[in-house]
């Protein structure tokens, strides 16, 4: 199945390596990104060093979904581009949600 974006609610993917997770929200109907946050970016390294862990996950989900709430995105479909929803996946999303980001 595939996980598509609207205006309304648009997709958010992620994608994660071994150093780092980088996510970005796309309207597929545009084929635009409309917001793109990664733990390699000059903003993230700032605050932690590493981005490979949960703690660096949990800071990229608050930050990501504060720009997105500032942005007037408040509703999003989460596609974990067919990672499991374990360890830095899982807590990515439950940050997501507290930072006021619902899917």
């Amino acid at each position: 199945m595939r996980i598509i974006g609207t205006q309304e609610r648009p997709r958010l993917s992620v994608h994660k390596s071994l150093n780092n997770m980088h996510a970005q929200i796309i309207d597929d109907t545009e084929a635009k990104t409309l917001l793109f946050l990664s733990t390699s970016s000059k903003e993230f390294k700032t605050k932690l060093d590493k981005g490979g862990n949960i703690k660096s996950a949990q800071l990229l989900a608050e930050i990501l979904a504060k720009k997105a709430v500032e942005k007037g995105i408040k509703k999003i479909v989460f596609d974990r581009g067919g990672y499991p929803y374990h360890g830095r996946v899982k807590v990515f999303a439950e940050s997501l949600r507290k930072g006021g980001l619902e899917f």
